[in-house]
């Protein structure tokens, strides 16, 4: 079966052919057989270096020998019931344990929904339905999440958001005196942010930045809720805010806080969160804040997370992947030099992102950030796919625990070919 075969197939069976937008590609896409490590294999056999890794949720590498062996023996024991079991109790201990602003922790079924009950947690406990997002995060493809997440527009990125969804949405540059002015209308009791700046630090946030925006919030009295979706057990065992020292009133995790497999979490301090108790009633209400979901906490997934939390917590998975990311961006950095390319690998932690036209962001707002020319994005993503590299979105990627010097190296040898061959092409100059 190739590639091409199962995409024809495919677009006859699925709207696009594809179950994700961002999979979607021309002429077709890539469809993965078996991974492992940091390398995949499609169905024609061709192998790949991975910066993609399940979309940041690989965060150990592919097939992980102790989260296999969990999820098979738990799936010999029970798959699902739709009771509570005792591996939830200990996930939740974890990430308790981890992050500062946990008190109580709640499983949902993916990120999305983790920000969805976040924001539903926020205008609980506020009282006031108006929420203040930032120009360009992202935080999943509900409702309430949509407008403002294309850099430089109030539009929300979907049809079929009614109007009076979005009038609900605020949307201000990650400016903390944009943010203090906005925060005057009393309407607003919730403000969400991407820890990492949009698009896991496509746009990149300081830590003096993010700590002002922060305290801007905490002074308006408002319900901060922190996005970890991607930075969570990735930028340090206990995510950002634990590297940092910023702490919120929530925070949303998902991808590597279940081991990589489907699933999220919402957590934080114990009043906010306890409005989820069945036992705590208000206005008639009881739980205050309805929360359901029938595959929340799973015990397939449950048992990945629980083999995953004691590999996460000593910070040696974040350190072997943090150094893969800053080889990465050293060497491409380095290549753009030796060819005469103006441009720019930049990111934190175990990310990269590559910018072409300039050597420093200074200056650029999220839009100018997130605009390059189409074709020099399909040419770069297509030219280092060939190459057997597969990249994350846009010009990004990041790396794992699984990825070595040796992986780096080659998939540098790749990037080296891709801007050769678009300078030759007149895609680059």
């Amino acid at each position: 079966m190739s590639n091409t075969d199962l995409s024809t197939r495919s677009r006859a069976a699925l709207p696009g052919g594809v179950s994700h937008e961002l999979r979607y590609s021309t002429p077709h896409p890539v469809f993965i057989d078996h991974a492992k490590g940091a390398e995949k294999w499609d169905v024609e056999g061709r192998r790949y270096i991975d910066f993609k890794m399940g979309s940041a949720s690989q965060m150990l590498g592919h097939c992980h020998p102790a989260i296999v062996e969990a999820i098979q023996k738990q799936a010999e024991r029970s798959i699902f019931s739709a009771d509570c079991h005792a591996a939830e109790a200990t996930w939740a201990e974890w990430v308790n344990h981890l992050y500062p602003s946990a008190e109580r922790t709640r499983f949902t079924a993916s990120g999305t929904e983790a920000t969805m009950l976040a924001l539903r947690l926020g205008r609980a406990w506020s009282g006031k339905d108006h929420v203040l997002r930032i120009d360009g995060h992202f935080h999943g493809w509900h409702d309430h999440a949509l407008k403002g997440a294309m850099p430089g527009s109030d539009r929300a990125s979907s049809l079929g958001i009614p109007d009076a969804v979005n009038d609900l949405i605020h949307v201000c540059s990650p400016d903390p005196q944009a943010m203090e002015a906005i925060l005057q209308d009393a309407r607003i009791g919730t403000v969400i942010v991407e820890a990492s700046g949009a698009n896991y630090g496509c746009v990149p946030l300081a830590t003096e930045n993010l700590r002002a925006l922060h305290d801007v919030a905490r002074a308006a009295g408002v319900v901060l809720i922190l996005d970890e979706i991607i930075t969570g057990f990735r930028w340090s065992p206990g995510g950002r805010q634990a590297r940092d020292g910023i702490v919120p009133d929530l925070t949303t995790l998902a991808k590597t806080v279940t081991g990589g497999l489907p699933g999220g979490a919402v957590c934080g301090c114990a009043e906010i969160m306890e409005l989820m108790n069945n036992e705590t009633q208000r206005e008639g209400l009881a739980p205050a804040v309805s929360h359901k979901g029938t595959f929340n906490g799973s015990p397939l997934v449950a048992a990945a997370a629980c083999a995953a939390m004691p590999l996460l917590a000593t910070g040696e998975a974040q350190a072997q992947a943090d150094a893969m990311a800053t080889r990465m961006r050293d060497g491409m950095n380095k290549t753009l030099h030796d060819l005469g390319v103006v441009g720019l690998a930049y990111g934190e932690s175990s990310i990269f992102h590559l910018y072409f036209g300039r050597t420093s962001l200074d200056g650029l707002s999220a839009a100018q950030i997130r605009s390059l020319p189409k074709p020099q994005v399909k040419a770069y993503r297509d030219g280092m796919l060939e190459h057997g590299v597969d990249l994350m979105a846009y010009t990004s990627g990041l790396t794992s625990a699984a990825h070595t010097p040796d992986l780096i190296d080659e998939a540098l040898d790749g990037f080296c070919a891709t801007l050769t061959a678009m300078i030759h092409d007149g895609v680059l100059s």
